[in-house]
């Protein structure tokens, strides 16, 4: 199969064209290789996607001509690529191009693939709000500007399944860790204090929130199996995470446990729109991609640790 990933050097959307290179597709990634972190380590894991034969072409989506000359032989297309996070100094604007409009972009050109078989929108928990602890079937309530666009990128794609124009789902994720997280992510950030005995940033109250954190090898099994599924997952909002809950107070317990070193904390003022609580249901990913992931917190912090000190 042919497959084409946007974000493709990011976090989990290089995991992914790996994955499906090694299960025989071709791949072609885009990325605009952004500056919301170090562009750096994209190119590093864009280096690394080109040594297993996966080209990353450096491309803004919301540029419609550069997107209108890509190839159109794909069967399947995979969008990861996002404005992420809740970052403060991130505008709405931002959230709003890269989001939504660059989602616009990218579906107007999946109409013109003749052989797709499928889009894949690659969602998250967030467009539930404060507590994604619900099925699939739970009314949306995002409690941030990430989680409103990324609902909004999400029904632009569904609403082209509604009229037919192509096979369209949309998968939400909750809390992916493991080698190559975002810098600015909760465990990057604890395994490099702990590594450089830097002080961690912890958000007020936040040692109690509670997290589905689950291995990105997990989250990839999940996303890959959509492939050969188009019949029955069109139109499908699907979770993909795990049923297990942590908080974050055990993931700081587990990175100190991997380094055996004790991490030093300061506490920051409260964070707007962050999540309280997620819990994945995944009923229905069990039961149209016979998903279980099993990876446990220790294991994913442990290939997590061996990913950074390795950087």
């Amino acid at each position: 199969m042919n497959i084409l990933i946007t974000g493709a050097a990011g976090f989990i959307g290089s995991h992914t064209a790996e994955r499906l290179v090694s299960l025989g597709h071709r791949v072609i990634g885009i990325d605009n290789f952004s500056d919301y972190y170090d562009p750096n380590l994209k190119r590093q894991n864009a280096k690394e996607l080109a040594s297993n034969g996966i080209h990353v072409l450096e491309m803004e989506l919301c540029d419609e001509k550069s997107v209108a000359e890509l190839p159109t032989n794909f069967d399947y297309i995979f969008h990861f690529a996002a404005q992420p996070g809740i970052a403060a100094h991130v505008t709405f604007d931002d959230y709003l191009k890269n989001n939504v409009v660059a989602t616009k972009v990218v579906l107007d050109f999946a109409q013109s693939c003749p052989d797709l078989k499928l889009f894949v929108n690659i969602g998250t928990s967030s467009i539930y709000g404060l507590e994604a602890v619900c099925p699939e079937s739970a009314a949306p309530m995002p409690a941030s500007f990430y989680g409103v666009t990324k609902l909004a990128a999400e029904q632009l794609a569904l609403q082209l399944s509604r009229e037919n124009k192509i096979s369209a789902c949309s998968l939400r994720l909750y809390s992916v860790i493991g080698p190559r997280e975002r810098p600015e992510k909760l465990f990057t950030k604890l395994i490099a204090a702990g590594v450089e005995g830097k002080v961690f940033p912890l958000f007020e109250g936040s040692e109690s929130h509670l997290r589905s954190f689950t291995y990105v090898g997990d989250i990839v099994n999940g996303i890959v199996s959509v492939i050969g599924k188009e019949a029955i997952i069109n139109g499908e909002v699907i979770n993909l995470g795990t049923e297990k809950e942590y908080s974050t107070q055990q993931g700081i317990d587990a990175v100190e446990a991997v380094l055996k070193v004790k991490i030093q904390l300061a506490v920051k003022p409260k964070r707007r729109g962050d999540q309280e609580r997620t819990k994945a249901v995944i009923d229905k990913a069990r039961r149209l991609l016979n998903y279980n992931p099993q990876t446990t917190l220790l294991e994913a912090v442990k290939a997590q640790v061996d990913w950074f000190k390795n950087l």
